[in-house]
């Protein structure tokens, strides 16, 4: 068969997503600082838009410079949850009318053309096998690749991520994972904990002991000395790293105060070596890093920038409602609008009015539609975890996007957007809206789920408490899980207990045996 170019036409269907919708998923999955930077470069670029700073002041304005006329306008749009419902929002009853007594009223977007470039959109991108082809042979010649390695800017990782990674490598139990996390938004500029953690365990739900024990399993992340909660701690950890933590330099830690006064007569007394030895200990300590989180470029872990404020009434509910004061506020100029439509000369300058007008209402639209989604799922999450915001971690529920997208009628995709870089202020502390999601068991009875962590945290409070004469094995786990309510099956107790680095029932024995 002769293979000859030919034309053909084919019929076929495919998804667009259109340039305003690319743009409500973009500001969906922004987190409230990345919202806040991309608005501000919209108002820069945008004449069309003005900066909200308060209804008072709208109105006040207004009343001065109009006498009424445009209170109406003022009253559709609320500046605190950014609503929009139509085009009317945008130029009054009031604004047409001058429209058209300065004979503008003729202008129409859709004489101006297309003000978004078809050629950044999906619709003029014909894809094809024979297309795929050869960009893939285009990338795979060397030559004539546009991008090059030159070209590309080293991504720096900040330290929250540094840590969360290493809790997510290091930290199995997905209980203390999420207490690991917990603890992580308490660091200070210098990479301690300087809250008590009994008030910690309080606050999240959980016994001290639980909190002290995660905590210095944290103690042995890099950067070393992170997680601290003195500076003599600090050092103890760096020194520890090093293999240089012996009795005597233990001993100079705990009387730091004598350091401080250069009393090294007595704490060579106490460390038992010279005071020549005491110098050179001291030389040492004073070579090691005070700060051990000045290495990375956001040494001060920021404050996280609240989106949703759930506090609690009288009668025990919870109310769930946006942070007003971490949104952006955006209002349309129409007094600016209606001047420069008086003295719109050529196609191009109607063309670049239309375009600013058009990317003015999509972006108030979409700020709008972020934050009733946002609120949206926040409330159902709450509503969901209401035990845990009750009683504590041992009672967080299995979650999953498909439950809550059930709930609020959404996809999962857009539930993930919205729970990513989202942070919610509760009683027990702030928490991202990811935090709340985790995987389930089927209870003996069929009716309620059980959360794998809760599961995991049974497990591991029986074995804490057996005693040598009664070591459970993974059989006797299942079976009192059972009674319990639990269905798990014995490969299930197996997985939970390795995941948790927990030895096998005979490791456990012959460990006991050998401690007494």
């Amino acid at each position: 068969m002769t293979i000859t170019p030919r034309i053909e036409l084919r019929t076929g269907q495919s998804l667009i997503m259109t340039p305003q919708m690319q743009q409500a998923i973009k500001l969906l999955q922004l987190s409230n600082v990345e919202l806040k930077e991309f608005v501000e470069t919209e108002l820069i670029e945008n004449p069309l838009l003005d900066r909200d700073e308060g209804k008072e002041n709208l109105d006040e304005n207004m009343e001065r410079e109009h006498g009424g006329e445009d209170e109406g306008l003022a009253e559709n749009i609320d500046t605190e949850l950014l609503e929009v419902e139509s085009e009317k929002d945008f130029v009054s009853n009031n604004v047409e009318q001058k429209l058209q007594e300065n004979e503008v009223s003729s202008l129409d977007i859709d004489d101006f053309g297309n003000v978004w470039d078809v050629e950044d959109t999906f619709q003029n991108k014909n894809i094809s096998p024979n297309s795929l082809s050869d960009r893939s042979n285009q990338i795979n010649n060397f030559t004539e690749y546009p991008y090059s390695i030159e070209q590309t800017i080293k991504q720096e990782i900040s330290l929250r991520e540094h840590i969360l990674n290493q809790i997510q490598l290091e930290i199995k139990d997905h209980t203390d994972r999420k207490i690991a996390i917990f603890l992580t938004s308490y660091l200070d500029e210098n990479g301690r904990i300087s809250e008590d953690l009994s008030e910690l365990g309080s606050q999240i739900g959980c016994d001290e002991k639980k909190i002290e024990t995660i905590l210095l399993t944290l103690q042995e992340f890099d950067p070393a000395g992170i997680f601290a909660r003195t500076l003599s701690e600090c050092w103890a950890i760096q020194l520890r790293d090093k293999d240089r933590l012996d009795p005597a330099m233990e001993t100079l830690l705990n009387n730091i105060e004598l350091l401080k006064v250069h009393d090294y007569k007595q704490l060579s007394q106490l460390c038992k070596v010279s005071v020549e030895d005491i110098r050179d200990m001291i030389s040492e300590i004073w070579s090691l890093n005070h700060n051990p989180v000045e290495l990375f470029n956001d040494p001060i872990i920021q404050p996280v920038a609240v989106d949703v404020l759930m506090r609690q009434t009288g009668n025990k509910n919870f109310v769930v409602e946006l942070n007003s004061s971490e949104l952006p506020k955006v209002l349309f100029n129409n007094d600016y609008y209606v001047e420069i439509c008086q003295n719109l000369k050529t196609s191009e300058e109607k063309k670049y009015v239309a375009e600013k007008y058009q990317c003015a209402n999509w972006l108030i639209k979409s700020l709008h539609q972020r934050a009733t989604t946002i609120l949206k799922v926040a409330t159902a999450i709450v509503l969901k975890q209401n035990a845990f915001f009750e009683h504590g971690i041992e009672h967080l529920i299995p979650l999953a996007l498909k439950d809550i997208a059930e709930d609020v009628e959404m996809h999962e995709s857009t539930i993930s957007r919205v729970t990513t870089n989202k942070y919610i202020d509760t009683p027990r502390g702030i928490f991202e809206l990811k935090y709340f999601f985790s995987s389930a068991l089927d209870s003996v009875d069929g009716d309620n789920s059980l959360s794998s962590e809760a599961v995991k945290h049974q497990i591991k409070k029986l074995i804490e408490n057996e005693n040598m004469d009664s070591i459970l094995s993974d059989d006797k786990l299942v079976n009192i899980l059972h009674s319990n309510g639990v269905q798990i099956a014995r490969r299930t107790i197996a997985k939970y207990r390795e995941s948790m680095k927990i030895p096998s029932s005979v490791d456990r024995r012959r460990a006991k045996r050998m401690i007494f």
